[in-house]
């Protein structure tokens, strides 16, 4: 063999190997992220199940508020695997927030209802969420810290872009799943056996993906690991090194957490409540947006590479804070299935621009030792407060105000906070990683 065969042969060994890593990432985030989903979808319901009202309305709030909880576990799933990760490796943290994942749907798919087992079986329910919560808060943070270390200084945001695309991806099969389930069964047997399907299937997943990520390959060096006196306190030197750099990634997570879960996740429950299509109708609209993601995911990486990540967010922000009250009024005004994937769809495009922008920015602010553990608390602090509250917070101010429009304001409020830090960031567009 000669010496350009063997190079042709290393580079393509190496190409192997790389799309063997990125497929793994993304298929285990994605299997992750279907379990947590799922939930969502259900909500209507599990709020009927697990939470017994006579106002339909505080039953869904309640459900909207159990989705919710998961993220109450997220910060600190993040702060602990995240150092975990900066300490062991990313790819040992990853097969440990699956495994995590696993438990928890296999808890909630074996959950007894309100009337088997009254006050315990919301109880269960909401450890089951803050498990998941948990494990989510450090698969973030690993996953997509990965991702843009395999990539080039050029390439960070193609390669983060699959993070994306791979929860879009999760979205579709989920929404499938749950539309051919009110579908195919009755009422009765959704409620009394068919929501549980989605997590029976991300139980037996679990396993699945582990073995998937048995293989993972690895950027935290042993070498550099052992000569870094601190490494062993990510976390403390986070907080008193990185403290700027924590805040502007939060707020930068405030909008897009915010509008992925009211666009991706609330509209399919806001067109049930308020706008009362039947649910199998209703989640096509997450399948169509979910699609959208999927395809414009990279697309948003690669402008997010050439012109660089303030003027992607930039523009997609303005522009999603301009349209979203608009697309709530038309959407009342209009409420047919065709009026709602269009502008669910025109959402998801904004919103996937904004995400991909904004996840790659994420990471690229802290140096190696201390990347994983800040890009997971930046993310689960701005899903947790401001993305996995949103259906409650959207739900609670329709409500309160009796506006069936509320929902846009929340986003309008987000948006604005999380323009704030473009003022200060730095673009890291084209730059060597620390």
């Amino acid at each position: 063999m000669t010496a350009n065969d063997a190079s042709s042969a290393g580079r393509e060994n190496t190409r192997v190997g790389r799309a063997k890593s990125i497929a793994a990432i993304t298929i285990g985030n994605g299997l992750e992220f279907f379990d947590f989903t799922s939930y969502a979808f259900f909500a209507p319901i599990i709020g009927k199940l697990f939470f017994p009202s006579g106002d339909a309305m505080t039953q869904w709030l309640l459900a909207a508020a159990s989705f919710a909880i998961g993220f109450i576990t997220r910060p600190l799933g993040g702060l602990i695997l995240g150092a975990y990760a900066d300490r062991a490796g990313r790819k040992a943290a990853m097969s440990l927030t699956l495994l995590m994942m696993a438990v928890g749907s296999a808890v909630i798919a074996c959950a007894p209802t309100y009337a088997q087992l009254g006050i315990w079986a919301p109880m269960l329910l909401i450890a089951a969420r803050m498990l998941q919560g948990f494990a989510l808060g450090g698969e973030v943070g690993a996953s997509t810290t990965l991702l843009i270390e395999m990539g080039s200084n050029h390439s960070r945001g193609f390669y983060c872009s699959l993070q994306i695309l791979s929860q879009g991806l999760n979205s579709i099969c989920g929404a499938l799943l749950g539309l051919a389930l009110t579908s195919w069964l009755s009422t009765h047997a959704l409620e009394a056996w068919g929501w549980r399907t989605p997590f029976i299937i991300g139980t037996v997943v679990g396993a699945i993906a582990i073995y998937i990520r048995r293989n993972l390959r690895e950027t935290l060096t042993t070498t550099k690991s052992s000569h870094t006196s601190d490494l062993g306190k990510p976390i403390a030197r986070l907080f008193t090194q990185h403290y700027r750099s924590l805040v502007i990634g939060i707020l930068t997570a405030i909008g897009s957490s915010s509008a992925t879960y009211i666009v991706f996740y609330y509209l399919s429950s806001y067109a049930v409540e308020v706008l009362h299509f039947p649910i199998a109708l209703s989640l096509w609209a997450p399948v169509v947006s979910s699609a959208v993601m999927v395809l414009s995911a990279p697309l948003a990486g690669i402008c997010a590479d050439r012109y660089g990540r303030k003027p992607v967010m930039g523009i997609s922000r303005i522009l999603l804070i301009i349209g979203i009250y608009p697309a709530f009024v038309l959407i009342n005004a209009r409420p047919t299935i065709g009026v709602l994937i269009i502008v669910s769809s025109l959402l998801a495009m904004l919103v996937t621009f904004t995400s991909v922008s904004a996840l790659v920015m994420q990471p690229e602010l802290f140096p190696r030792e201390v990347r994983v553990t800040g890009m997971s608390v930046v993310y689960c602090v701005g899903a947790s407060i401001f993305g996995g509250f949103a259906p409650f917070f959207a739900t609670l101010l329709i409500k309160i105000s009796g506006n069936d429009f509320a929902p846009s304001w929340y986003l309008i409020g987000c948006g604005l906070i999380s323009m704030v830090p473009l003022l200060f960031m730095k673009e890291t567009a084209g730059k060597p990683l620390d």
